[in-house]
């Protein structure tokens, strides 16, 4: 048992693995999925993980708040700013949430979906449409282009 090794596991240590973890399975999210919602619901996750990122950076073990000082000036306090800022993100970001919300149900009752490949196709022959101009090629598969004398 003497070979056996202990990891010693903070509290601190295990909010900035989860804090890093979320804001990685929101990024990945984010450049993985096609589905408009998913990736707000990454952006969110993304948005989670760094707002408790922000808050960890102002925590200080066996720190106190600073309202709980009651006159002792030696005491160590945790850092309030990091809280604050993360206060008016989280404001802002369920803001931009609502919008973004909004925005794609707009974009579902327009073109029928939710998928960014359907979505870009159907953009680009609605403005090549109004443009007068024939449709881009597919972005899927290369455009077949046959070359003059060249035999089949």
């Amino acid at each position: 048992m003497s070979n056996l090794m202990f990891i010693n596991f903070t509290i601190e240590g295990i909010l900035y693995f989860g804090a890093i973890s979320l804001s990685l399975i929101g990024l990945f999210g984010l450049l993985v999925s096609q589905n408009i919602f998913r990736m707000l619901l990454a952006l969110v996750m993304f948005e989670a993980g760094a707002n408790l990122i922000l808050v960890l950076s102002g925590f200080i073990e066996n720190g106190i708040a600073p309202i709980f000082m009651n006159g002792n000036a030696n005491a160590v306090m945790n850092d309030p700013v990091p809280q604050a800022l993360v206060l008016t993100a989280i404001v802002i970001g369920v803001g931009i949430q609502a919008l973004a919300l909004a925005l794609i149900f707009r974009v579902k009752k327009h073109y029928g979906t939710l998928d960014m490949d359907d979505i870009r196709s159907k953009l680009e022959s609605e403005i090549a449409t109004q443009a007068g101009v024939t449709a881009p090629g597919s972005h899927q598969s290369p455009e077949v282009v046959e070359v003059p004398g060249e035999n089949k």
